[in-house]
């Protein structure tokens, strides 16, 4: 029997969608830590580990108690808060899920542009409160603007940055981009621009959405020294990790006017700490920055079907490793490779769901049969 354990499930009830994926011969150990730890018990016995959220840490105290893990699976894209360096010390594969949700985030990325270059959400929220919208001297909102013929600049092109650039393509803007890990000459393959460095694009974009993890590299990317080197009322978008921006370097930007406008769906501390002084200013509602900030809830990957997808491809890669040794999206084979492990070795035989049913007894086989026929009326 191949135990695995989920941490903080994106389901209330069973793991049905695992279930399906795994087959037999699988246990599902579930906790729920809420704000604290992960709890030691559990790790010891988890032949595989799926963390679901990111509040949940795994660094190297709790990684020396899996006694027995083979992998561990983030159920998302961002693992910065498990060590990935520990586990590979261990031989243990660390795996994320970068395949899933790239479609909503894309959508709402350009769901959160719309919302500021046509202001609707601030138009909603006036009409919530007053009838005097109706007259063009109202109208007018800092970010509403026709968006054909902008420049839309993208950090960061991969699977949700190409996703994005090709919906702004639709909306006849100018898809550019900075990512110095791309091969030379794929911008030609893409028909995008490409820039050489990063002010290049900040500096002659009049939206930068940005699309990369949090690495060391890029934690607070976008501080003051880069919104200074944005165009005048540029847009800034992110719906990838809240680390990438240094809120304080927004508002400034916000209160001085070097930065038009921001709509953000990650923060660097979530839920949102509203006495940060930006944040109280938009609960507030100060006039100041009324159609200028939009702030969503970590919500862009989000639809049933994306979290649906998240589900049973987590799942796919502890069954592809344990059952068939091969590892999908591993984010720390160098590592592995270079402390001397060899992950493909190292998985376990997990019996596929054919091979546990040969196993069973004989008389427990022909009698769940026999309730098969009867049930079909044969």
């Amino acid at each position: 029997m191949i135990r695995v354990l989920i941490i903080d499930p994106q389901f209330e009830d069973e793991p049905d969608l695992e279930r399906e994926v795994a087959g037999e011969g699988v246990m599902f150990d579930i906790v729920r830590p809420g704000a604290g730890e992960v709890p030691v018990g559990p790790l010891r016995e988890a032949d595989a580990v799926v963390n679901c959220r990111s509040r949940h840490r795994l660094p190297a105290h709790l990684v020396a108690e899996m006694r027995r893990t083979k992998v561990v699976v983030q159920a998302g894209v961002g693992f910065n808060h498990i060590d990935v360096d520990a586990c590979a010390r261990r031989g243990i594969p660390v795996c994320n899920t970068p395949d899933y949700g790239s479609l909503e985030v894309a959508d709402h990325t350009l769901g959160l542009l719309l919302s500021l270059t046509r202001g609707t959400t601030a138009y909603h929220n006036r009409l919530l409160r007053r009838d005097d919208a109706w007259s063009t001297k109202e109208l007018p909102m800092p970010p509403v603007r026709r968006m054909r013929g902008l420049v839309f600049g993208i950090v960061g092109l991969g699977r949700i940055g190409l996703a994005v650039a090709a919906r702004a393509r639709a909306f006849r803007m100018e898809a550019a981009f900075h990512d110095p890990y791309l091969p030379a000459g794929i911008e030609h393959s893409l028909g995008f621009r490409r820039t050489v460095t990063l002010d290049e694009l900040l500096g002659g974009s009049d939206i930068v959405s940005l699309h990369c993890p949090l690495t060391e590299e890029t934690t607070r990317l976008i501080d003051d020294q880069a919104i200074a080197a944005m165009k005048p009322d540029a847009i800034l978008l992110n719906t990838s990790r809240g680390g990438t921006v240094d809120i304080d370097a927004v508002e400034r930007g916000l209160r001085s006017g070097k930065l038009l406008a921001a709509a953000l769906d990650v923060l660097p501390v979530e839920p949102l700490d509203r006495s940060h002084s930006l944040f109280a200013a938009w609960s507030r509602e100060e006039p100041w920055l009324e159609g200028r900030l939009i702030l969503t809830p970590h919500a862009a990957f989000y639809t049933p079907e994306s979290l649906a997808d998240m589900r049973r491809l987590s799942m796919l890669a502890v069954v592809r490793f344990l059952r068939e040794g091969q590892l999908r999206s591993c984010v720390n084979l160098d590592a592995l490779r270079t402390y001397g492990h060899d992950p493909e070795a190292s998985s376990v035989a997990m019996p596929a769901p054919a091979e546990v049913d040969r196993q069973r007894p004989v008389a427990e086989r022909q009698s769940r049969n026999a309730a098969r026929v009867a049930s079909s009326g044969g």
